[in-house]
């Protein structure tokens, strides 16, 4: 197992506060749609320290309690898509933000994002239209009309790195979204009633027509584009021949450790999946040298 960047050491607490409540080091991740605020003036980007973004000429339209990072306040907030960032500022996804943002800082603006995100799109309640209420005993909306609750949504992936005993290889699959050369670890999200393990099977038998076995729990990853949770698994194969979905994989093959193709960035867990693997493999001498 190795360590995730979104591991950072954030206690949160249940409740709404106010912006009143905050102090000149409460800090304020403030997004305009999915781009987040940073200063430009220091060495690194940093995000807004403040009472409220009010004192840097910002008027948020909405806002949200995330927390504590140590003694500091941690608040969300979303501006109008039509606002200007003051001088010295200005607005980034938050892709490009990974390695220059500070780590823990880069893991709250992920939880911001979801929120925000999750708060925008719940304003009408999805059964009657009413507008919703958010509730302060929990991070929910409420429908005053027909008392539906809603939460934040979360989707579920999940991820395979198959193995094939004995060798070391190991399958890798391309989409036809992927940048040109990338290949990853095989993912889909999970259905309603399906298990973790059951998820894994279907989506490795759909997507390339093998089957795996011995699964084995790798790590998670909160992945906020926009609202996922990547749990990824390590398997061996069993069996089948290698037949890729077209609607889904526009080719998958077997790689040697010495021989992988563009693999995807190091943000993803799907990186961290391959290069974990890749270095077991790289320890575990093939049995038939041995």
């Amino acid at each position: 197992m190795i360590e995730m960047p979104f591991s950072a050491p954030v206690a949160f607490t249940g409740g709404v506060r106010t912006p009143s409540e905050c102090t000149d080091s409460t800090l304020w991740f403030v997004f305009r749609e999915t781009e987040l605020l940073v200063a430009t003036t220091r060495d690194a980007p940093s995000v807004l320290r403040a009472v409220h973004p009010s004192h840097v000429a910002l008027d948020p339209v909405r806002t949200h309690y995330l927390g504590t990072l140590g003694e500091h306040h941690c608040f969300s907030c979303e501006l109008s898509k039509e606002s200007e960032p003051p001088a010295g500022w200005e607005f980034r996804g938050l892709r490009a933000l990974y390695g220059a943002l500070d780590e823990s800082h880069f893991a709250l603006a992920g939880r911001a994002l979801q929120v925000v995100d999750w708060d925008r799109t719940h304003m009408f309640c999805g059964r009657c239209g009413t507008p919703t209420q958010s509730r302060s005993e929990e991070r929910s909306r409420e429908c005053p009309a027909c008392r539906l609750v809603v939460y934040p949504r979360l989707a579920p992936a999940l991820m395979a790195l198959i193995r094939k005993p004995d060798t070391r290889e190991i399958l890798l699959g391309r989409s036809p979204r992927f940048a040109p050369g990338v290949y990853s670890a095989l993912a889909g999200f999970a259905e309603p009633g399906e298990t973790l393990e059951q998820c894994l099977h279907r989506e490795v038998l759909e997507e390339i027509g093998v089957r795996v076995k011995n699964l084995r729990y790798f790590a998670s990853q909160p992945w906020p584009f926009p609202h996922s949770l990547m749990i990824a698994f390590i398997a061996d194969y069993e069996s089948g021949e290698i037949f890729p979905d077209p609607t889904e994989i526009e080719a998958a093959q077997w790689f040697h450790i010495d021989a992988l193709p563009r693999l995807p960035m190091p943000i993803s867990i799907a990186r961290r999946l391959i290069d974990a693997a890749v270095k077991e493999l790289a320890e575990d001498e093939p049995r038939g040298k041995r």
